[in-house]
């Protein structure tokens, strides 16, 4: 028979691995190797190329106007100029994940990172690939620590990529930010200077091929701390603006005016409201693009197009705004500077920005159009040499293939018929992206066959464990059957014969485990499957036929799918809470009228101040005295249970001197809290006592309650207290606004919750004149916990999606972390932001533990249900998964599905924490000494 800790660890086992399987379905590699690089066979217009990357600049900060002094006037003059008179401009549109390394790997590589980059949107790259830097003759990179060394990493001569780089703590978000940029401009200055007294370095610089690359930190830096709106924000745009002006005129100056120099300005990506990025918001996707300079078109203003509603207010209408793709940046650098194309590049010339002949042109496109071409002719051939039945992609096949079709172009280019040429390269590019696509997909049905029916094996697996374990409890093992043996061959038959199809396509390791878990989870179903048809005559028996127990199963996927719907739509969990709220009415009259008459209007209105949160924005801005008036509502409610609990004899002295302590920290959380807000605001820092004070309070508060465990004889709701106090303080200094609030609701409904149930089951035991049990004594699982297990599951959505939308990166700000850290630490930020979304987790999970006791059933049953039937939501979420359309809908889809896939892992984890916050207290010796009391009276 298997154990529970068996059961538990196949389980996480199982979701770490299928968590994996949406980036081998729909995310894998775009790179591809093994191909030949490709350049333009003419005179390039450039010699040298200088690429400015303004980090984290939103296009409309950089091309509007502002309000001065009753005028209208542009923050980047020199800029605006260039526009009206040298080059071209227009919008970059970026992806998801919108962050830095990524970012960039679209415009000095040429092809977009899948999206599980997010998760390593600041480390080094994970794979090498060709860029820019990598196919110029020498390239000088200025600028953050953070972005330089990937580009330099897995170059093919690391040496010719040179990196100037300020320390790491440079990058701090208390202060104004503006100097890392002047750092760039004074170092790149320093190395012309230096050049007019070393001959070697001179003859470097002059020679052609070579690229200079300045990464601009400081719009980032002083966004993510102050926010785009703010002066601090504002002002180093025209920081930056004056600081290439005047970088332009000694770059011109020791070329001698030349015209052989290239400059591209452009960002990463760009910055929502509240200072963040990283998910698709418009906000974070538009960036600015300006090019000037040798081989780039000058303005177009006969009859100029490209413009909207987006671009209406920035004066700019009489110039043609063209629009790009954030990857077609390299292409279009590399085609200036006459260097190869990076190999891996996917973006496409845009011919709107080069002012060169119509050769020129088309050949630059040709030399694209082979180059995405060469990548997809490898992938051809891998697919074409391992697949078992090969379906090659048609639009490339038969009278369509490449060399036809190559053959096809280079003869309008000797006919001189350039634009039907370039015609006919765009449909190349079009019909090669379409075919890596095609080949990207070529395993989707296998694999996701696979996928699905793992997960409904683990529901099936994982209820019958609970049936078997908690229904069934006196049930033995049946005796081996003709059909048990059949089965058991036959699986391993089916686990052979997929292992070697997986090894005949030669599909990655990860494929093995994805098709084990669905034959192991059906071999044990199929085996066991008298518990599954006991259980369904059972339940048809129990419920009064067929048509009930179907309804009853359509309520519970209801129940399943209205939670999958609340990911969208967060004011469903609002309307749940108000349909909550009225759930008195409809309770039978003896749970009305039982115990204390200010339970259920406390539970009401408790309900009804909880769903105000969920109909909030998750842009907030901070709002430090709703912060304040949080931790003061904490403090004062805490003290009255402090006087009630010790009243009523609901702790003993150590646990009153516990919660009086964890009430004097949270008042010191509160004050650190207001004073730390106000010293960043007066723009004086983080105050090294305060950073201390809130480090300290943050370990000690944590600890509280796994350190002092309870006794055996402490109420549960003084153990709920205790836990609840002890996240209080860290969720206060990691709050900006209502979120202290929300705790507080929160944790009261969670509480309540608790009682409501408790009252219900009590009342049941009562009417039916059942003996009071033993405090060893525990039921079975019944239908009607199924809706406990509902309700703890919508308890963890509101939890999740209360104050911010966990599936968007960009709904969370860092100013949250600024209380312990304003260094640019994205492990630290990145994890102190995730525990603060878990903080709800820790009381809901323990409440969940303290329920199946007051309930009279065994501790892991109810978590156990959960862990079963989660897994619906999940394959909901593995079908919503997408990798086409917009951006925002790809990154929150991934989100959607993460979430839903470690939901089961955060359980499991939880259950485990929530059993050590629990402690000693004796959960069911409490209820009994109420229900024998009642008795006796």
């Amino acid at each position: 028979m298997r154990s529970r800790n068996a059961l538990l660890l196949v389980g996480v086992v199982f979701h770490l691995v299928y968590l994996w399987s949406i980036f081998d379905i729909y995310f894998t590699s775009p790179l591809v190797h093994g191909m030949t690089p490709h350049a333009v066979e003419l005179e390039p217009p450039a010699d040298r190329l200088f690429l400015f990357v303004a980090d984290g600049l939103r296009a409309d900060k950089l091309y509007q106007l502002y309000d001065e002094e009753n005028a209208n006037v542009t923050k980047a003059p020199y800029l605006r100029d260039i526009i009206r008179k040298e080059g071209t401009w227009g919008v970059s549109h970026t992806r998801v994940p919108t962050e830095s390394r990524p970012g960039h790997v679209a415009i000095i590589a040429g092809f977009y990172e899948d999206v599980s980059a997010v998760t390593t949107g600041w480390t080094m790259n994970p794979v090498n690939f060709d860029s820019v830097f990598n196919q110029s003759h020498h390239t000088w990179s200025f600028g953050s620590p953070d972005i330089l060394p990937m580009f330099q990493h897995g170059a093919s001569d690391p040496s010719k990529i040179e990196t100037f780089m300020y320390p790491s703590d440079f990058e701090d978000f208390t202060a104004e930010a503006s100097n890392l940029d002047t750092w760039v401009f004074d170092h790149v200055k320093d190395l012309f200077q230096n050049a007019t007294a070393d001959k070697e370095l001179k003859s470097l610089l002059k020679a052609k091929k070579n690229v200079f690359f300045l990464h601009l930190l400081g719009l980032d830096t002083n966004g993510h701390a102050f926010g785009p709106h703010s002066d601090e924000y504002v002002n180093n745009v025209a920081h930056v603006d004056k600081g290439i002006k005047e970088l332009v005129e000694i770059i011109e100056k020791f070329y001698g005016h030349d015209g052989k120099t290239s400059y591209v300005f452009t960002a990463d990506h760009g910055m929502n409201n509240r200072g963040g990025h990283g998910d698709g918001h418009p906000d974070n996707t538009r960036t600015p693009i300006i090019a000037w300079g040798a081989g780039v078109q000058k303005p177009n203003t006969v009859h100029p197009t490209g413009h909207d509603d987006f671009s209406a207010e920035w004066d700019l209408n009489s110039y043609q705004r063209n629009d790009i793709k954030q990857a077609d940046i390299a292409p279009l650098m590399a085609s200036l500077v006459g260097i190869n194309y990076p190999v891996n590049s996917i973006g496409e010339l845009p011919l709107q920005y080069l002012d060169q002949t119509p050769l020129f042109k088309a050949q630059s496109l040709l030399v694209n159009a082979k180059q995405i071409l060469a990548q997809y002719e490898v992938k051809h051939d891998e697919k074409q040499a391992t697949e078992l039945f090969f379906k090659p992609f048609g639009p490339l096949s038969k009278d369509h293939s490449p060399a036809v079709l190559l053959q096809t172009v280079e003869g309008l280019i000797q006919h001189e018929k350039y634009i039907e040429a370039e015609n006919l390269c765009l449909q190349l590019i079009e019909m090669s992206l379409d075919g890596l696509r095609y080949f990207q997909t070529y395993d989707w049905l296998f694999l996701r066959s696979i996928i699905t029916l793992g997960y409904i094996g683990w529901c099936l697996f994982g209820l019958e464990f609970v049936i078997r374990t908690y229904v069934f409890t006196n049930d033995n093992d049946k005796q081996p059957t003709v059909i048990d043996s059949f089965i058991s061959y036959a699986s391993i038959v089916a686990l052979l014969g997929l292992f070697w199809i997986i090894y005949r396509q030669q599909m990655p390791p990860m494929y093995y485990a994805y098709a084990f878990f669905p034959v192991y989870f059906w071999r044990d179903v199929l085996l066991r499957r008298d518990i599954l048809i006991k259980a369904l005559q059972g339940g048809l028996q129990s419920s009064g036929g067929t048509v009930s127990v179907l309804l009853l199963v359509a309520s519970i996927l209801a129940g399943l799918e209205t939670l999958v719907y609340s990911y969208f739509r967060r004011e469903i969990l609002s309307a749940a809470l108000i349909l909550a709220a009225i759930w008195p009415l409809f309770m039978p009259s003896s749970a009305k009228n039982e115990g204390s008459p200010l339970l259920l209007p406390l539970w009401s209105m408790s309900c009804l101040a909880t769903s105000v949160f969920t109909l909030l924005p998750v842009e907030k801005g901070e709002d430090i005295r709703l912060v304040v008036l949080g931790g003061a509502i904490i403090v004062a409610v805490g003290a009255a249970w402090l006087y009630f609990g010790h009243k009523n004899n609901y702790m003993n002295a150590s646990g009153y001197n516990l919660i009086a302590f964890e009430l004097i920290l949270i008042a010191a959380s509160t004050v650190l809290v207001y004073s730390t807000s106000s010293s960043l605001q007066q723009r004086n820092g983080l105050p090294l006592l305060n950073q201390y004070a809130s480090w300290a309070i943050l370990i000690v508060s944590t600890i509280l309650p796994f350190i002092y465990g309870g006794n055996a004889g402490d109420h549960f709701l003084h153990r709920i207290a205790v836990i609840s106090l002890a996240f209080a303080p860290l969720m206060i200094l990691l709050s900006i606004s209502y979120e202290v609030l929300f705790y507080f609701c929160f944790c009261s409904t969670a509480t309540l919750w608790l009682l409501v149930e408790g009252r219900i089951y009590q009342c049941d035991v009562t009417s039916n004149q059942k003996t009071v049990k033993s405090s060893s004594t525990t039921r079975s699982l019944q239908l009607r916990d199924v809706r406990t297990t509902l309700m703890f599951m919508f308890f963890v959505n509101v939890a999740f999606f209360g104050t911010g939308n966990v599936a968007s990166l960009g709904s969370f700000s860092l100013q949250s972390v600024y209380r312990f850290v304003t260094i640019f630490n994205p492990a630290l930020m990145g994890c102190l932001l995730i525990i603060k979304v878990l903080i709800p987790f820790f009381i809901i999970s323990t409440v969940y533990g303290i329920l199946a006791q007051i309930l009279d059933l065994p501790s892991f049953s109810l978590f156990l249900l959960v862990v079963s039937i989660n897994d619906v939501q999940t394959i909901n979420f593995f079908y919503f998964v997408t990798d086409y359309g917009s951006w925002l809908e790809i990154g929150t889809s991934i989100s959607h599905f993460c979430i839903a896939e470690l939901f089961i892992i955060f359980t499991i984890c939880l259950f485990w924490l929530g059993q050590v916050l629990l402690g000693k207290v004796n959960v069911r010796h409490t209820v009994n000494e109420s229900l024998q009391s009642k008795k006796s009276q």
